[in-house]
């Protein structure tokens, strides 16, 4: 019978779980307009002040829009000499250390408590004593501990297997906390500590920062020590590109990503060198106040579905338990007075250990076991699936998913740049030496920095000619980047700026004619790059600019003994200096009005895409006093007075003739399309959110299926600014 019994309550258990949440408490809905929204941050709304974590904030000052010299005198230091000890030690005591707060979790005993806050496990334990307590009033206190042990070892399971479960997974809070570095550079007492632990800064210590160091704390630039300088901020933004430094403030209102002067604990610098004086440390960073809203956040936990409606069917099962159990000992009250009980109250108490073991019969004490044990099956399912569950009952609210809001950049796209078009130009009909020359568009495979994948179409004769040649030449050359094959993971990866490990992933892709690639995956990395760079010996490089938006490199054939300069820049600044083309073969015309008018129109319908476009050119002729520099020897001192004229490089790069143009972008990860599809299918609105502009934006969400190709896009993308504004 009581077997029946639990077979029938499981089963409404699970129809209960698997049905729609009551009527009662209702799901708010999102408006019609606001389906399939690709929502962009930004705004002052989007980013709302947390509280600090540390007296004597320094976020009041807005650092940004101030000048460096303002952000020395408000800290009282010497851009020169850096901080006093004194001084230093009175801001530590003032702001604490540059640490994250380190918030002490549960221990395993809390967490074991913990899982006996559940209704029914409650219910169950009641149960257990009062059937204990039975069957010690009907003398059978030797036998009747049986049944009680059994409900507890299984309640005790349940606790065990639920508690290693959440003492397994990873805290957000702790992944945090491995973004800050150990070390810093820093200027103190006037000399330089190039091992200090990073801990000890304080707001006011100036820092100096160089390419790969990760930032220490938020910093206001001072001064860039190198032409360029550019940090990586994806972990704290979540793009991929790079942002370029400057010196100059920037309004007050400006986004963070817009906040060029300043540097922020946790990213990475990718490009130059640059010194910073300390804005912000520890818990009042912007990556502390990402913890405080972790920390926030957990007080805001509520309990899943699954739980919720076990609690629930608990109540309920209390509620209609009692009540048959008090039904039936009332109506019993007539048959209390029995000879057989020898007394009134004797058959009161026959009567109420009838209902009481009675009510003990329809509890059903495998129902938390049985529970536990199929959200194992489904953890296991999801282990098996890289997915991390911290809590057993989150597998079954996974099922009960309306609404799925994810980030774009390294979600639904692969976080790495890639070059998926390649632009040249070739003579038309099959390469006829009379067909006229015209712009052709490749198509170029992979989603990733693994060099392995094909430029479409294109043939072996066309990589033989000059015009190719020079373009994979530039786009090895003119290129600090480097490609590194990780054993361990088996995942290629990049040391430098992602655009131009992208160059280097085509360089690989492009190959060279009848050079077979390696098959170690280690030497596959640069193998192609190397053979393209190898007749070249490198003699100088012409930074990039923000002004000009552009670099190259100065380099020697070694065999002609030549000197040519690879450009790279963007189609817009480079375009307007470069006087003729060059065909894929490696013939030369003339870049004429209407050539440029080509090139902007297919430079338009690339950014439309959108893609990221980069222009590539060469100059071998009129050098000037570059021509004569050699590698290895000391360059004239008009080839000198060039190289450090910065402000002129401009100069040097005219006359330039364009070789090809490539579309970089973050492409999207192949199986999202099909993720989302399935997700439509089951009524599962999916909302994109990211950082980037709106047209970018939606062109991701058409390439995912987010959008429907062709689907009106009114109502259903924002920045972040207008979709605050809207009332609830």
């Amino acid at each position: 019978m009581r077997a029946a019994l639990l077979c029938i309550v499981v089963a409404s258990v699970a129809c209960a779980v698997a049905s729609p949440a009551p009527s009662a408490a209702p799901r708010p809905a999102l408006r019609p307009q606001l389906r399939r929204l690709a929502l962009l941050r930004g705004g002052a709304a989007a980013n709302p002040v947390l509280p600090s974590a540390a007296a004597g904030s320094t976020h009041d000052l807005q650092p940004h829009s101030r000048s460096a010299t303002e952000c020395l005198t408000h800290f009282g230091v010497d851009g020169q000499g850096g901080l006093s000890e004194e001084r230093a030690a009175e801001l530590a005591r003032r702001y604490g250390p540059n640490a994250l707060e380190v918030e002490a979790g549960p221990s395993a005993l809390a967490l074991f408590l913990g899982q006996f806050e559940d209704r029914l496990v409650q219910i169950l334990l009641v149960v257990a004593a009062l059937s204990y307590l039975l069957a010690c009033l009907e003398g059978e206190a030797a036998k009747g501990w049986v049944e009680p042990m059994v409900i507890i070892v299984i309640l005790l399971i349940n606790a065990v297997v639920s508690t290693w479960q959440e003492m397994s997974a990873a805290d957000a809070l702790s992944a945090l906390q491995r973004l800050q570095p150990e070390t810093a550079r820093c200027l103190r007492q006037g000399g330089w500590r190039h091992d200090m632990p990073a801990q000890q800064l304080v707001p006011g210590d100036v820092i100096e920062l160089r390419v790969g160091d990760s930032v220490p704390a938020d910093a206001r630039l001072l001064e860039l020590r190198s032409t360029t300088f550019s940090t990586d901020e994806g972990s704290l933004t979540g793009e991929s590109a790079t942002v370029s430094k400057v010196t100059e403030s920037v309004p007050s209102d400006a986004r963070i990503q817009d906040k060029q002067c300043m540097v922020f604990a946790g990213t990475v610098v990718s490009n130059g060198r640059a010194t910073a004086v300390v804005t912000a440390t520890g818990g009042v960073s912007e990556i502390g106040r990402i913890q405080q809203g972790v920390s926030a956040a957990k007080l805001d936990e509520e309990k899943t579905p699954l739980a919720q409606k076990l609690d629930h069917f608990g109540n309920v099962l209390t509620l209609g338990i009692g009540a048959i159990c008090l039904v039936v000992w009332l109506l019993s009250i007539p048959k209390f007075s029995q000879p057989a009980f020898g007394g009134f109250w004797r058959g009161a108490l026959y009567y109420l250990k009838v209902a009481v073991a009675l009510g003990v019969a329809a509890i059903p004490e495998g129902l938390p076991a049985v529970i536990t044990l199929c959200l194992s099956l489904g953890t296991r399912r999801m282990a098996a699936r890289n997915v991390v569950v911290r809590k057993l009952p989150s597998v079954e609210t996974l099922g009960c998913t309306t609404v799925i809001c994810t980030d774009k950049t390294g979600t639904l796209t692969t976080n790495q740049m890639t070059v998926t078009s390649l632009v040249t130009a070739e003579r038309g009909g099959g390469g006829g030496n009379n067909a006229g020359p015209q712009l052709r568009e490749y198509e170029v495979e992979g989603v990733s920095y693994e060099p392995i994948g094909k430029v479409r179409g294109m043939t072996d004769d066309t990589l033989r000619g000059g015009g190719l040649r020079e373009l994979a030449a530039g786009a090895a050359l003119c290129n600090d980047a480097e490609l590194k094959y990780e054993p361990d993971d088996k995942l290629f990866t990049r040391v430098g700026e992602p655009t131009e490990a992208a160059l280097k992933v085509l360089v690989e892709k492009l190959g060279l004619p009848g050079a077979p690639p390696p098959q170690n995956a280690s030497a596959a990395a640069n193998h192609f790059s190397e053979l393209r760079c190898a007749p070249y010996a490198k003699l100088a490089t012409l930074e990039f600019s923000r002004t000009r938006k552009s670099m190259s490199v100065l380099c020697r054939h070694r065999k002609s003994g030549r000197n040519v300069l690879f450009v790279k820049g963007a189609p817009e600044s480079l375009l307007p200096r470069c006087s003729h083309l060059r065909l894929a073969d490696g013939s030369t015309v003339r870049m004429s009005d209407a050539w440029r008018r080509k090139l902007k129109e297919q430079f338009s319908s690339m950014a439309r895409r959108p893609l990221r476009c980069l222009a590539l050119a060469v100059k071998d002729t009129q050098l000037g006093a570059l021509a004569d520099l050699r590698e290895n020897q000391p360059p004239s001192r008009a080839a000198a007075a060039v190289l450090q004229a910065t402000g002129r490089f401009h100069e040097v790069e005219r006359g330039l003739t364009f070789t090809g143009m490539v579309g970089i972008k973050d492409p999207a990860r192949p199986e999202v399309a099909g993720a989302i599809s399935r997700c439509r299918a089951a009524g599962i609105r999916v909302i994109m959110i990211t950082g980037d502009s709106a047209p970018t934006a939606s062109a991701i969400a058409r390439d995912v299926g987010v959008f429907a190709e062709g689907e009106p896009l009114d109502g259903r993308v924002f920045v972040g600014g207008e979709f605050f504004a809207l009332p609830e």
